[in-house]
């Protein structure tokens, strides 16, 4: 019941007291603004207002948790779309490329080196005039099947030299991906000794590679090229009344084994267009031709190198790989076909792919230029020649030129432990 009280001043004050459950039931009956109830409005709203404040915190710590939570989820995904971003390499290739078609018949061919039987008409040729250049007293005339006789003490010396580093190469011939981490020693090495240096296990600061496409004669690149500090040329090119196209410094010749086979015919051994005191790497082509690298070794004032064989079938392999998958993508025809369609065992990679190859081995940058081609240009910038060769697929070594310069992974068969060095491509 409401009740009267009295105050001492004589105003009454009129007091109602409702029940919770009856709060909403009497929410209508009218109150006189002049009642005095400032006490209990004080009481009522600090509690309401601590609410207020607790359901703001709660939903303050649930938008952000729900932010952190996108956030990351966001980030996650980006991930995952980035490693899906990765090229994958494609095992089935990958297992065609790892298969050499030819080994059976390299190691028969190695074996009868070995044991003196030249056996072919062309080893024949090879085995005669070398023998006819240290000064052999055989004569002219061999039979195909007759192994090779010691007469002369000073043969004698160089049969054993060859043979000797034939077996050695043959028996390190196999595959080793972490061959490119241990170039700077097999070459860098004996390069630095032949120039008054101390070997460095530090690459070279830059590198040039130069190939011999007639794409070079369409810019100046000349000084360019000479600005590096190794300068790598293939197959004994041209540079006389071509400097302005293609610089005149060479610091390393880079050659296949069937150039040195030409020049095995001068006298001395003589295989130096860019001097005697520049180094030779050359790749061997043909196990018989083991046979010139033996005696013209001896002969050559700088280093001539003979590239590891190790190096040889790692080339082989990613050279292989971007072949495969070149005439897949391009012919629709299975795996099966290819051999047919690129020699067979005959198929190899060309000079300027190992050269490549060796450039990102020993150097911190490389550079690459002259390799390419447009259907005005040359074959090569200083001969005649327009016609490829078949055993090479070029445009798959363009390709892997393509994923170098772009920075991309993987590469097949190389090792994820070797840093790949940056990779400009001029043409």
């Amino acid at each position: 019941m409401p009740k009267v009280l009295q105050d001492k001043d004589g105003s009454e004050t009129l007091t109602v007291k409702i029940s919770p459950n009856d709060f909403w039931a009497h929410l209508a009956i009218p109150i006189d603004c002049s009642v005095k109830h400032v006490l209990p409005m004080k009481r009522s709203v600090r509690p309401l207002f601590g609410v207020l404040l607790v359901v703001v915190f709660i939903a303050t710590l649930s938008i952000r948790t729900m932010v952190r939570r996108d956030l990351v989820s966001i980030e996650l995904e980006s991930r995952v779309l980035i490693q899906d971003s990765l090229p994958v390499l494609n095992a089935t290739l990958l297992k065609y490329a790892a298969t050499d078609i030819g080994e059976e018949r390299s190691k028969q061919e190695i074996q009868q080196l070995l044991d003196g039987n030249f056996g072919s008409q062309a080893r024949q040729r090879t085995f005669v005039s070398w023998r006819r250049f240290i000064h052999s007293d055989v004569g002219d005339k061999y039979s195909k099947n007759v192994p090779a006789t010691l007469r002369s003490p000073f043969f004698h010396r160089y049969w054993l030299d060859f043979r000797k580093v034939l077996h050695d190469w043959a028996r390190k011939k196999r595959f080793q991906p972490n061959i490119m981490s241990e170039l700077t020693r097999l070459v860098k090495h004996s390069i630095d000794k032949h120039n008054g240096l101390v070997g460095s296990d530090e690459r070279y600061l830059s590198c040039a590679v130069v190939g011999n496409s007639g794409i070079l004669l369409n810019k100046d690149y000349g000084e360019l090229i000479d600005s590096h500090e190794v300068v790598i040329r293939l197959n004994n090119a041209r540079v006389g009344n071509f400097e302005k196209k293609v610089g005149s410094k060479t610091s390393i010749s880079f050659v296949n084994s069937n150039i040195l086979h030409l020049c095995a015919r001068r006298a001395g051994c003589y295989c130096h267009p860019y001097g005697q005191n520049v180094p030779i790497v050359m790749y061997m082509c043909q196990p018989a031709h083991f046979l010139d690298y033996t005696v013209c070794n001896s002969s050559h004032k700088a280093p001539l190198l003979v590239t590891d064989p190790r190096f040889d079938v790692l080339c082989s392999r990613i050279v292989k790989y971007y072949s495969l998958k070149r005439f897949v993508e391009e012919t629709g025809k299975p795996l099966e076909e290819w051999s047919s369609a690129h020699d067979g065992s005959l198929f190899h990679y060309s000079s300027g792919m190992q050269a490549v190859m060796l450039a990102l081995g020993i150097c911190d940058k490389v550079s690459i230029f002259g390799f390419g081609k447009s259907v005005s240009a040359k074959h090569h910038y200083h001969t005649n020649q327009k016609a490829e060769l078949h055993l090479h697929d070029y445009e798959a070594e363009y390709q892997f030129y393509h994923d170098l310069v772009n920075g991309q992974r993987p590469i097949p068969f190389l090792s994820e432990k070797f840093k790949l060095p940056p990779v400009v491509m001029y043409q």
